[in-house]
């Protein structure tokens, strides 16, 4: 793998810069303080992101780096697998996930684990790298060692540690022992004494004794909460025969509330019924007055101006008889004025009579068109009468259909609702009592006084269950006490197994680490060592007594705490370097950060070829404060470029 160009927007102190590394050797050049290790961490920042966890530090690697100023807090970077695989990955340090590109610039970050705590693993899944472990090889941090003997003991440890368990950190017999010590301290054995198990152990017994002096008053307790049980499900069958009545009594009332609208209609169609017969007799009566009034009007009075009529005309007709019998017959002249005066006036009467009745006829022809135009008017009239008979008895007729409707609905209503209380209850014989039952609320008050009976008998159940209480209720503390105790005593039991198993665990790898990956790595070491130191040491041997041993020009055996810090430092590095091979198949870069502080001259030049020569294909980024890096390698014609930061 190779690290081709990085742009950081803003990290730390760095902001606004682009480096392009070459694929061999890189020496990243800069002054104390000038940003070469912030640039480290960037890189490992973006691989694996900043964590927001201090870690026993005073600040995290977020907060540390976050800038004050600037609310960027970003940069990018593209790196080369060794199958030639291309990505560039863009980081937001506020945000968990980054953004990773393949070769064609498409979006490939899902195709990634995404864990919920650590964000995108696409750097592990590619090169089996976990954070601690890059750290732990393929970097090498500025050492914070001085020529003190104790720093000296401290790298060597260090050293054992790595060759011993694959963490410089970590010191397998360290780590038993404090597992033994934590076994011991936490948990204890069946021989110890004051230890957490022996504790939990004879509270027990106490516990145990007291509950056992206390378990006559248990079985009355348990009589109560049987009898209080039995009275419970009582109670509930007393208060679902209660909700029944209940219900039984509302569909009741709802029934009487709907009978109650079909008098009201009942009602109302009597009313209608009343008006129907009201008007009919109305009608009749009406009837009758028009053909009287017809009967009068026509008939008396044509009968009398007939007869007024025919007298005057006998009376002319006479008086005519009698002038012509006067003249012809008696000849007399004065009855002969007298009959020609009768006849004068008779026909004056005849002419008068008929000028009267022609103005009579006319009044009375009048009068007959204002009585036509009233018999009309009555006879709209009675036809409205009529209409709004026949109207109100349609009415009648639906009101008697809708009425015979409504019962029905009631009926099959009260039908529906009771077969509905049959399926939700067992009870069925009750429920068709309660709806044949005319008192239902006697009934109710009834069972209400039962429930509140069974109720009273319950709450003295509880009143002797509370004058006893007082004394189980230390009996129940102890029960809970033991069951604590229990509890307790088997996490011990399981934390004493996880001890164990992490014991199992530490020497199986421990003895796999020696077996299998230990031998590989001192024979490797001692390699690289004799490279580096030039041929001065030759060989180095692990021992669980001594620790490191290593073999001087002339045979002897040595130990590592009798090294000089600078042969320290390089058995350190040599270790690291040997280690590579062993964590990934991918060239991982190797990182120098001022590595070779303690190096001379001699051993500057030795390391420097070595890294030349044993890893062509691994990137190397060294970080100097100096120029002598830069010197030798320009010196021996080794091929290099210089980064100023």
């Amino acid at each position: 793998m190779k690290i081709n160009h990085l742009k950081i927007n803003h990290f730390g102190k760095l902001e606004n810069k682009e480096i392009h590394f070459t694929e061999h050797i890189n020496i990243v050049q800069g002054s104390n303080e000038s940003g070469k290790s912030t640039l480290l961490k960037f890189i490992a920042s973006i691989f694996y992101g900043a964590s927001k966890t201090k870690k026993g530090r005073e600040f995290s690697d977020y907060d540390r780096y976050k800038p004050w100023a600037q609310e960027e807090f970003s940069g990018k970077l593209s790196y080369t697998l060794d199958n030639g695989n291309q990505y560039e990955v863009f980081r937001d340090f506020n945000k968990k996930n980054p953004t990773i590109y393949n070769e064609q610039l498409e979006d490939i970050s899902k195709q990634f684990t995404i864990d919920k705590t650590y964000g995108n693993q696409f750097f592990i899944e590619q090169t089996n790298i976990e954070e601690n472990m890059f750290y732990s090889t393929f970097v090498s941090m500025q050492q914070e060692v001085k020529l003190e003997q104790s720093a000296q003991n401290t790298m060597v440890q260090k050293v054992a540690n790595l060759a011993g368990t694959g963490d410089d950190s970590i010191s397998y017999q360290k780590a038993l022992d404090k597992i033994n010590k934590k076994q011991l301290e936490e948990i204890g054995t069946t021989r110890s004494q004051g230890r957490p198990i022996n504790v939990v152990k004879e509270e027990k017994f106490k516990v145990q004794d007291e509950i056992g002096r206390l378990e006559e008053y248990k079985e009355r307790k348990q009589e109560i909460l049987q009898e209080k049980e039995q009275k419970k499900k009582e109670i509930k069958q007393i208060e679902e025969i209660i909700e029944i009545i209940k219900k039984v009594k509302n569909i009741k009332e709802n029934e009487k509330l709907e009978v109650e609208k079909i008098k009201l209609a009942e009602n109302l169609k009597e009313v209608q019924n009343q008006r129907k017969k009201q008007l009919e007799e109305q009608l009749k009566i009406q009837k009758q007055e028009v053909e009287k009034q017809n009967y009068e009007l026509n008939q008396p009075k044509q009968l009398q101006k007939s007869k007024k009529m025919l007298s005057i005309i006998i009376l002319f007709v006479v008086s005519l008889l009698l002038e012509v019998f006067t003249i012809l017959v008696l000849k007399n002249n004065i009855l002969i004025g007298i009959f020609a005066l009768t006849f004068i006036l008779t026909g004056s009467l005849i002419l008068l009579e008929n000028r009267k009745q022609k103005k009579e006829k006319e009044k009375q022809d009048e009068k007959n068109q204002k009585e036509q135009k009233q018999n009309a008017q009555i006879k709209q009239n009675l036809d409205a009468i009529e209409a709004e008979i026949k109207i109100l008895q349609n009415n009648i007729e639906e009101q008697e259909k809708e009425l015979q409707i409504q019962k029905d609905k009631i009926q099959v209503k009260e039908n529906i609702e009771k077969e509905n209380l049959k399926r939700n209850t067992n009870k069925l014989n009750e429920i068709d009592k309660l709806f044949e039952m005319q008192n239902i609320e006697r009934q109710l008050e009834n069972e209400e006084e039962e429930k509140n009976r069974q109720k009273l008998e319950y709450h003295s159940l509880e009143l002797e269950e509370n004058t006893i209480s007082p004394k189980l209720e230390k009996i129940a503390l102890l029960e809970e006490k033991m069951e604590e105790l229990k509890q307790r005593e088997e996490q011990l039991e399981k934390y004493n197994q996880a001890m164990e198993f992490s014991k199992e665990i530490l020497e199986i790898a421990y003895q796999k680490m020696k077996q299998n990956i230990t031998p590989k790595l001192t024979k490797q070491l001692s390699q690289n060592i004799e490279k580096i130191s030039n041929g001065k040491y030759t060989k180095i041997h692990l021992s669980e007594d001594k620790g490191i041993i290593i073999e001087k020009e002339n045979g002897e055996y040595i130990e590592a705490e009798k090294l000089s810090i600078g042969t320290i430092d390089q058995l350190y590095l040599s270790l690291r370097l040997a280690m590579l091979k062993e964590l990934t198949q991918e060239s991982m870069p190797i990182i120098l950060d001022e590595a070779f502080a303690y190096y001379d001259e001699e051993r500057l030049k030795n390391i420097l070829q070595y890294l030349d020569n044993e890893f062509p294909n691994n990137q190397i980024i060294i970080f100097s404060c100096t120029n002598r890096e830069k010197e030798i390698l320009t010196e021996y014609n080794i091929k290099h470029k210089v980064i100023q930061i």
